[in-house]
């Protein structure tokens, strides 16, 4: 048996592993529900089956000691069949061409600058005419440095031979988009504008928590990069893992439109010959095929705000034939999707489920407000609020439920430790003879909750709404902050508002507000804090990316709320309202119809 026991002692070599066969897309969400199952088991199966490590060429060039400094990782060192030594002089500092799907040299990998490669990477760009810029990294994760800030905050920096200037940058909640203009020094050849994405939201450990925000930026990416410009630079921190991430998501995109397939090993094997260690991680592995299922289900439902009248239209008068679908069949993929009941452990403690209206409607565990605990009470961080993102900030919501007679004092233990200065409500406080929410401020002078004193300083009456000016006290510190509640008596019993404009109203008064008392989070709040609060924050976030891009996707807007918290935007009718509210903001500002 001796020979037997080499022969297993021996690594298995690539060529006899197994081999994995494209997938046409209707067996792709198959595919996932099986290779995901324990814990990705067959994924990560997958994922090893890889070639890799052994990769032809030499490293020679690389390990030259004056290329040592500049390699970031010396274990992952380019190899110089693909080194650009041929454009002038360039250190061979981990420059890769990547094929697209059908594009040859759609990419390029490139490791984050450090300080002493920052200007042969503004040199690459210059000469290789790159007009796009795709950084996957932040600065500093976890305390330590993973990239150079390559450009200047403001005004303009020289880099070696080339000038970069900033011309603006946007922020949003998964990406900043930043535009440069850069010149070369002898200022004979004319300035060329470059586009910077950068991701911000890839965790510091394992992978997005949802491919949403991945696909939106890679859409973006897809826009802003022009025809015929040179290839795109793209780079993490390594240049490995999450840019290969990238890559490989966009080709199999372009691939699943081509051949209505995806064969993501065998294009992960292709470039692997050229760069060993492409996607580092069975996470970053299968994550990529939960972005290419996210995209077959769900596809790109964007609109431009110009055809949302035709796309209304379409939406109301269909009956499903396969290609158009109605807003019934839209909505209804909504609520097809999971709900997490497993991360609602806190709210189904038995010491919280009292503090809970209604027990279909729970906070997820890794997005709920924390309170601090007080002293010798456990479970007394509980509340039932979700933070929810907003369209430019995280965080930038709190949906919550009306409160109960015995959680108001925690109601405004949460606005004063979250330092809150706007609260909505959207309810009336009984409706139909129900009890929908327990009056939680004073109707004049001032009422005591636990710690906290509410003093009522002014109650206005607006067209849909009241404008209430609080007074939040701390006792135990004699601290006082003002409070904003803006109660909205427009929406109906039963059903949904007549129409936008009293919702628009409020949307921009809120929006006033936060801009006046700096950005802490809004408090928002129905009856159970899921299908009024869900649809206003929707049309917070719809509006607000319609003002800056002129540009909507409900359906993407309202699936990501659900993510974040059950049943938001809870009725079809809500769901409608929500396009319809769009539709009327922009007829009312039609003057305005170009806004972007």
């Amino acid at each position: 048996g001796n020979e037997q026991q080499t022969v297993v002692l021996l690594p298995r070599s690539p060529s006899a592993s197994k081999t994995y066969l494209p997938i046409p897309l209707d067996h792709l969400e198959e595919k996932n529900r099986l290779c995901s199952a324990d814990d990705g088991k067959l994924f990560r199966e997958e994922y090893n089956s890889l070639p890799g490590g052994n990769v032809k060429g030499t490293y020679e060039e690389a390990n030259k000691d004056d290329n040592k400094e500049k390699n970031r990782y010396p274990n992952i060192l380019p190899c110089e069949c693909q080194t650009l030594s041929s454009v002038s002089c360039f250190p061979n500092d981990e420059l890769f061409f990547f094929q697209g799907f059908t594009e040859k040299n759609k990419f390029i990998a490139a490791q984050g600058p450090k300080e002493e490669t920052v200007a042969d990477f503004w040199r690459m760009i210059w000469e290789l005419k790159v007009a796009t810029v795709v950084m996957l990294t932040n600065l500093k994760e976890r305390k330590e440095d993973k990239c150079y800030q390559y450009w200047p905050d403001q005004g303009c920096w020289t880099y070696g031979n080339v000038r970069v200037a900033v011309e603006d940058s946007t922020v949003l909640v998964d990406y900043t988009i930043r535009n440069f203009c850069i010149q070369y020094v002898s200022f004979t050849k004319t300035p060329r504008p470059v586009t910077q994405l950068h991701f911000t939201s890839w965790p510091d450990f394992g992978v997005p928590f949802s491919p949403i925000g991945m696909l939106k930026f890679l859409k973006k990416v897809k826009a802003v990069n022009p025809p015929f410009g040179g290839p795109i630079v793209v780079h993490c921190s390594a240049g490995v893992g999450r840019t290969g991430t990238f890559i490989v998501i966009d080709a199999m995109i372009d691939m699943m439109h081509a051949e209505q397939k995806v064969d993501v090993f065998g294009f992960v094997s292709k470039i692997r010959e050229q760069r060993s260690q492409l996607i580092q991680t069975d996470m970053q592995y299968s994550f990529i095929y939960q972005a290419l299922l996210e995209y077959y289900l769900y596809g790109d439902t964007e609109l431009d705000v110009s055809s949302l009248e035709g796309h209304l239209h379409k939406l109301h008068n269909t009956f499903t034939d396969g290609d158009r679908v109605g807003l019934e069949e839209e909505f209804k993929k909504l609520t097809n999707m999971r709900i997490m009941k497993e991360n609602m452990r806190m709210g189904n403690l038995p010491a919280n489920m009292k503090k809970n209206r209604v027990l279909q409607i729970i906070p997820y565990d890794f997005n709920r407000v924390i309170l601090s605990m007080r002293r010798g009470q456990e479970f007394t961080d509980y509340i039932n609020a979700s933070f929810i993102d907003g369209y430019r900030q995280k965080d930038y919501f709190i949906a919550t439920q009306g409160p109960l007679l015995h959680t108001v004092e925690d109601f405004w233990r949460m606005v004063w430790e979250w330092k809150c200065h706007s609260i909505v409500m959207l309810t009336e406080l009984q409706e139909r003879e129900q009890d929908k929410c327990c009056q939680y401020w004073p109707t004049e002078d001032s009422a005591t909750y636990g710690d906290y004193t509410v003093e009522l300083k002014g109650d206005t009456l607006c067209e849909t709404f009241s404008l209430r000016d609080l007074v939040l006290t701390f006792v135990p510190e004699k601290q006082t902050r003002v409070i904003r509640h803006f109660h909205f008596h427009g929406w109906p019993e039963i059903g949904i508002p007549a129409e936008g404009k009293g919702m628009i109203d409020i949307i921009a008064s809120v929006q006033r507000q936060q801009q006046q008392s700096g950005n802490h989070p809004i408090v928002v709040h129905c009856s159970a804090g899921a299908g009024r609060t869900g649809t206003f924050i929707a049309l917070s976030n719809i509006l607000e990316r319609v003002k800056a891009e002129g540009l909507l996707d409900v359906f993407q807007t309202v699936k990501s709320l659900r993510m974040q918290r059950p049943h938001m935007v809870q009725t079809v009718e809500q769901y409608d309202f929500c396009y319809r509210v769009v539709q009327d903001f922009v007829d009312i500002f039609s003057d305005y119809a170009n806004f972007k």
